[in-house]
């Protein structure tokens, strides 16, 4: 058994459930079409930008809430776990010798963001699990995190899972 996986579990069964919200702020067709430009999507770009000039409603990519990793402008490199999460991807492990990885996503659609709305995140950690592996032991964190605008809507909901190993 590994006292530093117990540590995160003792500090997830503090945690799991408790939800944090974050204001995104406002969602703009500049930040839309940066993400389309990273994929490549530049259909998505000329299509944006028209419906923008001529006043239309602007929906944003399909995963665009999903796909951003951060709603500030981003922790300095200093400031990065060895393993290049920020210490708030990291719940129950900050200055614990662990390594993490995602180790899946699962994300439900719902209504469509479109530019002008405010958007709140609600982040909780769901569950917490001790397994054992070919590698050894490890602990799989369970992360929700739902997008909802103004009106309560919810615009998307997103299931994670954080592989968290006692770092070598």
């Amino acid at each position: 058994m590994s006292d530093v996986l117990d540590e995160v579990l003792a500090r997830a069964g503090a945690l799991v459930g408790a939800w944090e919200r974050e204001d995104c702020g406002v969602l703009a067709v500049k930040d839309f079409c940066r993400y389309a430009a990273a994929l490549n999507d530049l259909d998505y770009v000329r299509r944006a930008r028209a419906r923008e000039a001529a006043g239309e409603e602007v929906v944003a990519p399909a995963l665009f809430l999903a796909g951003t990793m951060s709603w500030q402008d981003g922790p300095a490199e200093d400031d990065l776990r060895p393993d290049g999460l920020a210490a708030r991807e990291s719940p129950c492990t900050r200055g614990l010798p662990v390594r993490q990885v995602h180790g899946g996503q699962s994300v439900r659609l719902a209504r469509a963001p479109v530019a002008g709305t405010r958007v709140t995140a609600s982040r909780a950690l769901m569950s917490a699990d001790r397994r054992r592996g070919r590698g050894g032991d490890f602990v799989l964190l369970g992360v929700t995190t739902r997008f909802t605008a103004p009106d309560g809507a919810e615009l998307m909901a997103m299931d994670e899972t954080i592989v968290v190993l006692e770092a070598p």
